[in-house]
């Protein structure tokens, strides 16, 4: 074994620079988090070749005093904390003392700054390292920060960066993570001879958000805002009509610094169940303040990973937050103009009479099914409505003229009731103050269904049908298990499942409610459930995704033929949903065609 030495300054600051730095836009990173730490009220980035040949910023903030600056540059120097206690109290974006150091090991890096009330400033030079001597030099108040030649003297390092495209587009998202925390600061961020943001102040966040994402994005956040035991949360998520294939427009930021948690990106996605599609996610922009004595920073180099004190309260909050937020407001899917003829409507809106989304009461959700085939026994109700209707609306019988030759015969006709009408035996049409409803029959029923399941269970249980012959469902050696260990968690859904011998699984029972869903199809559904992932779903998560397939199994489907009391029925238990604006998978039940949208279509404005 060879002897053990102790590693050079030199070797130890690009071991540290393989830690923080790993491209130019961390680079970009950590002289930004130095700028908004001196207080700067603009800062001007400039990156060439993607960074790797130049990383200049520049600000106004307080700068750094002569007899300071071969400090800035030394390994472990900071001004931010002074001892060990510090680290559980810190309060800025940087306080490691590693960035200077390990940027200017690893590239040719020179330092301007002047403080405010000095006539000239000082300049420092460092290349790979070595110190050059502290110059005279005339700058404006603040520091400027050039890195040339990154990873010029490491080249195993600099052979693993991407194209310049690459490079380039990691430099702007470490530019907008610092952005979006700081409205209050003017940014800017060139590329080569292109500047590719300008952002001055902005009192609005939206606004910045805007500038990033679009105007559309903008408009369709929605705000949020709580504060519990000295945590506040506030931002925007938004409306589930916007969402991605991925998790990358979620922005989270603590105490201005930018995080990346697992535990509140779940938070996020579950507060969304039910509102967006399998495979979408959601999109956010939300803001942390806390004691910083409630959480530790000091976890990774990079500072993207925290650790709470409490991070089950703070998934709490952030979940109930935004459910709260969502069911005091009307989700309902509203139809967009395309392009310009949005913009133009825009732009139309003062002429226009004012039509606002007004919250959706909430009512208990009822437990009562509806009218066959929805379940329940409202076919002997027929006559009561039928009454009720009497005089409100009529619906003529057209036999008589059909048989008489006055009209032509139709394969079908839509049903009508006084709320809406049936078309092409899949959507319903109706109204609301805003103008003209499509909705999914589908989609609709399989909410109203969800709901009622979800309540009924919540209560108890659901009612247990028996089969007088139970049904033997063949299957696999490890589905079969995988079945088995749920049982418990099955027969709070009135599902009892039981060994057969061998690979074959005995359903005894099934809810007496869905006299649709087929029992050894929810059998082998839950069985894939069980074994498509690397680790079993939590009971709580295979039980809600128990619901929403016995919700769609047990809902009418596009296709089927709805009579006049079954239209109404299913238009009158939407508005006792929580969530009547999406099905249960996150589909929409439901487009609103503006008043002002059909008056443009046929020219009446």
């Amino acid at each position: 074994m060879a002897d053990i030495k102790q590693l050079t300054p030199s070797v130890v600051n690009k071991i540290a620079a393989g830690e923080v730095i790993e491209r130019p836009a961390s680079v970009v990173k950590e002289l930004l988090e130095n700028s908004i730490d001196a207080g700067a009220s603009r800062i001007d980035v400039h990156v060439e070749q993607g960074g790797t040949e130049l990383v200049r910023v520049s600000d106004n903030g307080c700068g750094i005093a002569a007899d300071q600056l071969l400090l800035a540059v030394a390994s472990h120097a900071t001004s931010k904390i002074q001892d060990a206690d510090d680290l559980f109290q810190v309060e800025s974006l940087g306080f490691r003392g590693e960035a200077l150091a390990s940027i200017s090991e690893v590239s040719q890096l020179i330092l301007r700054s002047r403080q405010e009330g000095h006539e000239s400033g000082v300049q420092l030079a460092v290349h790979g390292g070595s110190l050059s001597p502290l110059e005279p030099c005339g700058c404006p108040i603040g520091t400027t920060v050039e890195v040339r030649n990154l990873f010029f003297n490491t080249p195993v390092r600099r052979k693993f960066l991407r194209r310049v495209q690459t490079e380039s587009g990691h430099v702007s998202e470490a530019f907008t993570r610092i952005a979006l925390p700081n409205p209050g600061v003017h940014m800017t961020l060139s590329r080569g001879e292109k500047k590719t943001h300008d952002l001055p102040p902005v009192d609005d966040w939206r606004d910045r958000i805007a500038h990033f994402f679009g105007r559309d994005l903008a408009d369709g956040l929605v705000a949020v805002t709580s504060e519990i035991d000295g945590v506040r949360l506030s931002g925007y998520v938004a409306d589930p009509a916007f969402s991605r294939s991925n998790n990358r427009m979620q922005y989270l930021f603590l105490n201005g610094r930018h995080i990346r948690d697992r535990s509140l990106q779940h938070a996020l996605g579950e507060a969304y169940r039910g509102l967006l599609l399998h495979g979408r996610h959601p999109i956010g922009f939300l803001m942390l303040q806390m004691p910083a004595e409630d959480v530790d920073v000091n976890v990774h180099p990079t500072k993207l990973e925290v650790r709470f004190q409490d991070g089950r309260q703070l998934y709490r909050q952030l979940l109930s937050t935004l459910r709260e937020t969502f069911l005091s407001m009307d989700l309902t899917r509203h139809v967009a103009m395309p392009g310009d003829q949005a913009r133009e409507a825009a732009s139309r809106q003062d002429d226009l009479p004012s039509t606002p989304r007004l919250p959706l009461s909430r009512p208990p959700v009822i437990a009562a099914g509806l009218p066959e085939p929805f379940g329940g026994e409202a076919r002997s109700q027929r006559g009561e409505w039928a009454e009720v209707f009497a005089g409100k609306f009529r619906v003529e019988d057209p036999s008589e003229q059909i048989e008489a030759g006055e009209l032509p015969a139709e394969p079908q006709r839509p049903s009508v009731s006084p709320l809406g009408v049936q078309l092409h035996q899949r959507y319903l049409v109706t109204e609301n103050d805003e103008g003209m409803v499509v909705i999914d029959q589908h989609a609709l029923h399989e909410r109203i269904l969800y709901e009622q399941l979800r309540s009924r269970v919540d209560e108890g249980g659901l009612e247990k049908q028996p089969l007088l012959v139970p049904e033997p469902v063949e299957m696999t050696a490890d589905e079969a298990a995988a079945v088995l260990e749920v049982a418990d968690s099955l027969a709070q859904l009135s599902l009892d499942v039981e060994s057969f011998g061998g690979n074959t699984v005995l359903v005894t029972s099934y809810p007496a409610m869905l006299r649709r869903a087929n029992p050894a199809e929810l059998i082998r559904h839950v069985a894939d459930k069980m074994l498509e992932g690397a680790e079993p779903p939590e009971a709580r998560d295979l039980l809600d995704e128990l619901l929403h397939l016995m919700a769609c199994k047990g809902a009418v489907k596009a296709g089927d033929p709805l009579s006049v009391e079954e239209v109404t029925a299913l238009l009158e238990q939407r508005h006792l949903c929580e969530d009547a604006h999406h099905c249960p998978h996150g589909r929409p039940t439901a487009l609103v065609f503006s008043r002002e949208e059909l008056d443009r279509r046929f020219l009446r404005t």
